[in-house]
């Protein structure tokens, strides 16, 4: 029952999750599961980096790596400068890094226009602050991509851009930042790209996210019939871990990763997550003797950052998660780069001399995990 004055409470301290078990309806959120638009391509819904990239397998293979950027929560409302401090950086890399080092597109993990990502906000928050990055924005929903108001359709503005089935300059909203939209088969598929392969959830719009009974069955098949000889990252927008104070981790999630590894038996590498607004390198045991990385990476512009509810070293003690590393002073993005041994990856702080939250020199996180394939061993199950 609502009390007069009663606000959303605190994530708990020390935890991964905000709570064990089934995520439960809020009082506090109207959110609920949003219908999906209709594909433009045919399940399994797989697209090549080639076909945005031409000759990126040659140039791949010659560097022995795929490298590339990932961040989520991008959307400069209220306050700019921090998206565009983030973006300009990200350009930065593309002058400025050699050529074994240069990222070849952007994989966004979601909240890319808020607050309900209006057509007319595309410019602002989209077009504007990434006009002069050159190589490919790949893209999964978030919440707030899918979160409709009135007069609107459910991603109407994030299918405008990134689903076109024939990629064309959309001039009545890029405005002098033109970019050729994109012709993603679906609002969740798989990347298929040298060294790695990338399956991208959408985790819709209520809080923690949720799959429909037909996106399981996808991911789980994605999961068995992923190819063995390359890394697999899972890239999802809600994430299963988080030690943060504002939203936590989901249980939902977790659900939905946990039957996908247990049925298929692969583990991904690395999963990617956004949602929280602060980075975060969370490690859980899954294959035997293995750490899989969970990164949430949602300090890509937004203004407001979330604090944590944890220190480096800490374990969730129900689900055995690790904190590894966190920085909730500054906004930031990622960079990965797989080869056909590791995964390779840096936290790129942004410095921030005018916030008063700025307490920390600018620390990157740098990390290494393998590329391997990994799989369950035996009859073991697992339990996010």
């Amino acid at each position: 029952m609502l009390q007069p004055g009663l606000a959303r409470p605190r994530p708990p301290r020390g935890m991964a999750q905000s709570h064990s078990g089934v995520q439960p309806l809020s009082s506090y959120s109207d959110k609920h599961f949003e219908p999906l638009p209709k594909p433009i391509g045919e399940p399994p819904y797989h697209i090549d980096l080639e076909t945005m990239i031409p000759g990126i397998g040659k140039i791949a293979s010659k560097q022995k790596r795929l490298v590339f950027h990932t961040v989520g929560d991008t959307g400069g409302i209220k306050n700019s400068d921090y998206q565009d401090a983030v973006a300009g950086q990200m350009k930065t890399d593309l002058a400025e890094k050699p050529e074994s080092e240069l990222p070849r597109f952007f994989y966004h993990l979601g909240d890319v226009v808020y607050y309900n990502g209006q057509v007319g906000d595309y410019y602002s928050q989209f077009y504007e602050p990434y006009d002069h990055y050159g190589p490919p924005i790949i893209a999964i929903p978030g919440n707030h991509d899918g979160d409709p108001v009135s007069g609107q359709t459910s991603l109407d503005g994030w299918v405008r851009y990134f689903m076109t089935e024939n990629p064309y300059i959309d001039s009545d909203i890029c405005g002098d930042a033109p970019r050729v939209t994109l012709s993603l088969p679906n609002v969740y598929f798989t990347l298929n790209c040298p060294f790695v392969t990338i399956i991208g959830m959408y985790t819709n719009v209520p809080d923690g996210g949720s799959i429909d009974s037909v996106q399981q069955q996808w991911l789980t098949n994605e999961f068995a019939t992923a190819p063995a000889d390359k890394a697999l990252i899972t890239a999802l927008h809600h994430p299963v871990y988080s030690f943060d104070d504002h939203h936590s981790g989901s249980p939902a999630m977790a659900d939905a990763l946990q039957h996908a590894i247990n049925e298929s038996r692969r583990v991904p590498n690395m999963v990617l997550t956004a949602h929280v607004h602060n980075y975060q390198r969370i490690e859980r045991e899954i294959a035997a003797n293995t750490p899989t990385p969970f990164l949430v990476a949602g300090a890509g512009g937004y203004y407001h950052l979330h604090g944590m509810t944890a220190d480096v070293g800490h374990v969730d003690s129900e689900v055995g998660a690790k904190l590894v590393a966190h920085d909730q002073f500054h906004h930031s993005y990622v960079t990965l780069a797989v080869g056909a041994d590791s995964i390779d990856g840096v936290m790129t702080p942004i410095a921030e001399t005018g916030s008063k939250k700025h307490k920390t020199d600018t620390v990157p996180d740098r990390f290494s995990y393998s590329a391997r394939p990994l799989k369950l061993k035996g009859g073991a199950t697992i339990s996010l």
